[in-house]
């Protein structure tokens, strides 16, 4: 492998396309959202009548609060409510 000096390195970087748009979105996006599913699953594992109406309809429970409901982050919260 051959080493590079971070001039060269920035040269290469600056060779790549664009990250495309939804990719910088996201990565926007990413911070809020899993702040606000900690909050969702600290609420959860305080407060068993909540956990279960979260468990029930996972879609609803990020959609109010606030978060889009996308397959991944649905499965992440079925799995960090499954524990």
């Amino acid at each position: 492998m051959t080493s590079y000096d971070e001039e060269r390195l920035a040269e290469l970087l600056a060779l790549l396309p664009p990250a495309p748009r939804a990719w910088v979105q996201a990565a926007q996006e990413l911070p809020l959202a899993r702040q606000q599913v900690d909050g969702l699953v600290a609420r959860a594992e305080a407060d068993a009548a909540f956990r279960a109406q979260v468990l029930a309809d996972l879609e609803a429970a990020l959609d109010a609060a606030g978060v889009e409901p996308r397959p991944v982050v649905i499965e992440s919260l079925r799995r960090r409510l499954a524990r």
